[in-house]
């Protein structure tokens, strides 16, 4: 929108809200350019004090910038003229009391207890939740613009207490089960957390080992497991269901009243791997209009009858837009995973639920990949020759459909065949041989993974190998990406099937808007640019990276290099921070190759490459080993990493006794691989010089890992900067 359109917009705004207010109406019609928009809305500047206005949870207060990084503050909306930035705004409770009155009797939120049956939540019994846990905060002291921290694994009370915080009028706030009881403390103080929820007595001694130094913190609650009560402040998930059902709605309601579409009701800390983490600010309005963009993009959700697995950590803004705002829209039933999901129980999970919709993260994508390639290994000569043919036709099929999607006659169809289609696939000959191979191979492969229902399957939080991408797509499972930060809440592109490409990030979500700073072209290659209502409101009490996030047009600078191209397909090639200038000048983004490299490794972990102001480039590698219980990587390598070192010669089985003795067999195998990318290499300055096996796998308990499972860098480079000093001595 131009400053020109935003002059009128705000006029015509003013014009209703002298009306509305001289009239006490509850409705103002907005005229946003072209079209009238309703909205709820008593409309306030900031600074004025917000009781006087009481028409919440959906209205709007009006400020005078786009950016506010103070408790309390409101921005405006880019609400636009048509298309899915027009959507009227809606809070989170006005969304979960809409579903609550469309879909009362149906199941919301599904937990397995003890007894070995999932029991199921309806979304009148979720709304009844939430408000009597809203109303046990407030009783025990949450004030406005303070937050409610959750930490612990995904479960209907980690659910209830997010939500509930926001409907007490304060900030809810996820804290990762990984992080230290000092992590805990910064996010637990930047926040002004009144209360902190737990799941069990590892999280509880946490916070209680700081909660003297915690000048805002009232209460602790505790959801799981034996609850010491006699601890003062403590409480156990029961006490403030008892709590909050003796308490009357009326302080409640009238909170409710106070909140707007356009004020803060979500942090979002944002992993800290540079200086210590930074609140994210997300507005209801940045959380659900992503949510309904998402949806729209989808087109063929369909309410009551969807499933969903609940695993990934809610702290990230992924998962909680995913798991909490996407199915609570939709009428989605969530399942909560195991706690040790990403330790090796999804799996089972998966096949006893049967989600209609995955997200995965590259990991877990990963995981499955080596599951498969380890059955394949193990099947018969006949078996064996049937995957392959199967392999083939599925990648013909997939490949045509995505072509097609792109191409002008057929941009847009649905995903069921048309007459062309089917024509066409005919005369290739591959319609028939793809649904004998559905039949023979595909169909089995779904089930043993519990993703035979599953219609939609999405990586996101990180870069996924072409090639993997490629591999499951051959075997009927097309995984399309979707790119996102915490400061765009979440998602700020999608593809769907079969409009996809296997090694873009996704395709740009409706409504919002894209550019590329640094780059002559319009699509780039430059720094992505983003703006729209997923946008962030800035970070919390920080106005000095607000200011460096997001510039004085709204356009928020994400820090990742990419390009578009004419389909609208957004495709990075890295982040700002993590290119690496060689001594000649040249610069190059790590992931590409560190992804051909496994490529041509499958038996590597993690691949990091390094040379950064160096002459040439080196790599870092791990070996696949196993893991204990508590996802610590052991020295023993793990099953199909043993059996390639057994069939190079080597007698080794552990990752230590490979890299004491620098195994002859091994470190050649390694440097052939490492050759073969080379070739792939587009200049000699992106060649591989020296490389070194580390003495230990990767993981979030030994610090290389996010809590998504993406590389920390910075982790890596200074746990590991003798060796790569090593590589640069003359």
């Amino acid at each position: 929108m131009d400053a020109e359109s935003e002059q009128k917009q705000d006029a015509i705004t003013k014009k209703y809200l002298d009306l509305a207010i001289l009239s006490d109406a509850s409705t103002v019609i907005v005229e946003n350019g072209e079209e009238i928009v309703k909205v709820n809305s008593m409309h306030v500047p900031n600074g004025t004090d917000p009781q006087k206005y009481l028409n919440g949870p959906d209205q709007i207060i009006p400020a005078d910038s786009y950016i506010s990084c103070s408790p309390g503050g409101y921005v405006k909306l880019r609400i636009g003229s048509r298309g899915p930035s027009a959507e009227p705004p809606v809070s989170v409770p006005g969304l979960l009391n809409r579903m609550a009155i469309r879909y009362p009797n149906e199941a919301a939120l599904a937990t397995k207890k003890n007894d070995g049956k999932w029991h199921k939540l309806t979304y009148k019994q979720y709304q009844v939740n939430v408000r009597t846990i809203a109303k046990a905060f407030l009783k025990l002291g949450l004030e406005r613009y303070h937050s409610v921290c959750i930490l612990g694994f995904n479960s209907e009370q980690w659910y209830i207490a997010d939500l509930a915080a926001i409907h007490a009028g304060g900030y809810a706030a996820g804290i990762y089960t990984t992080n230290s009881a000092e992590a805990c403390f910064h996010c637990l103080e930047t926040s002004r957390a009144n209360i902190c929820a737990v799941q069990d007595k590892k999280q509880l001694e946490k916070i209680l080992s700081i909660q003297s130094r915690l000048k805002h913190l009232k209460a602790i609650v505790q959801w799981e497991g034996p609850v010491d009560t006699s601890v003062p402040g403590v409480y156990s998930w029961e006490q403030l269901m008892e709590m909050g059902s003796k308490e009357p709605d009326t302080q409640l309601d009238n909170v409710l009243k106070t909140i707007a579409v356009n004020e803060c009701c979500t942090l979002v800390y944002t992993s800290g791997t540079v200086g210590p983490p930074k609140a994210v600010m997300l507005s209801h309005d940045n959380l659900i209009w992503d949510t309904y963009t998402v949806g729209e993009r989808l087109r063929d959700i369909r309410p009551t009858n969807e499933r969903l697995i609940s695993y990934l950590p809610l702290s990230h803004v992924a998962a909680q837009v995913v798991d909490i705002y996407i199915t609570l829209a939709n009428a989605v039933t969530v399942y909560f995973a195991q706690p040790d999901a990403l330790k090796g129980s999804l799996i089972e999970t998966l096949k006893e639920v049967r989600p209609t919709r995955f997200l995965g993260v590259p990991r877990v994508w990963e995981k499955m990949y080596e599951k498969i390639m380890a059955v394949g290994a193990s099947s018969g000569g006949l078996k064996k020759s049937i995957a392959v043919w199967a392999k083939e036709k599925g990648t013909q099929h997939h490949l045509a459909r995505m072509n097609g999607a792109f191409s002008a006659d057929m941009r847009g169809l649905p995903i069921d065949f048309t007459l062309c289609e089917m024509i066409n696939y005919w005369q290739e000959g591959t319609s028939c041989g793809y649904k004998l191979a559905k039949s023979l191979v595909f169909n089995k492969v779904r089930d043993n993974l519990g993703l035979d229902k599953c219609l939609t399957f999405v990586t996101a939080a990180a870069p996924l190998s072409p090639d993997i991408k490629k591999f499951f797509m051959s075997l009927d499972i097309p995984i399309v990406d979707a790119f996102g930060m915490s400061e765009a809440a979440g998602a700020h592109t999608l593809s769907v099937y079969p409009r996809f490409r296997l090694d873009s990030s996704g395709e740009v979500l409706d409504g919002t808007e894209t550019k590329f700073e640094g780059s002559a072209s319009i699509n780039g290659p430059g720094e992505i640019l983003m703006r729209g209502r997923h946008v962030f409101m800035g970070y919390l009490n920080d106005e000095e990276k607000t200011k460096a996030a997001l510039d004085d047009e709204g356009w928020l600078h994400s820090g990742d290099v990419g390009r578009l191209d004419s389909q609208n397909q957004l495709y990075i090639t890295g982040r700002i921070k993590e290119i690496l200038i060689t001594a000649g000048g040249e610069n190059i983004a790590p992931v590409l190759i560190e992804q051909v490299v496994q490529s041509e490794l499958l038996h590597v972990g993690y691949a990091v490459l390094v040379g950064d102001r160096r002459k040439f480039l080196s790599i870092l590698l791990t070996l696949k080993a196993k893991v204990n219980s508590a996802g610590d990587p052991l020295d023993e390598l793990d099953t199909e990493a043993r059996k390639w070192v057994a069939s190079l010669g080597s007698k080794a089985t552990t990752v230590s006794e490979i890299v004491r003795t620098k195994d002859p067999a091994v470190y050649k195998a390694i440097e052939d691989g490492l050759a073969r990318a080379n070739k792939q290499a587009i200049s000699n300055a992106q060649k591989i010089q020296k490389f070194a096996i580390l003495p230990a796998d990767f993981s979030m308990n030994t610090g290389e890992l996010g809590p998504t499972l993406k590389i920390k860098r910075n982790v890596v480079y200074e746990k590991y900067k003798d060796i790569i000093e090593g590589f640069y001595k003359e």
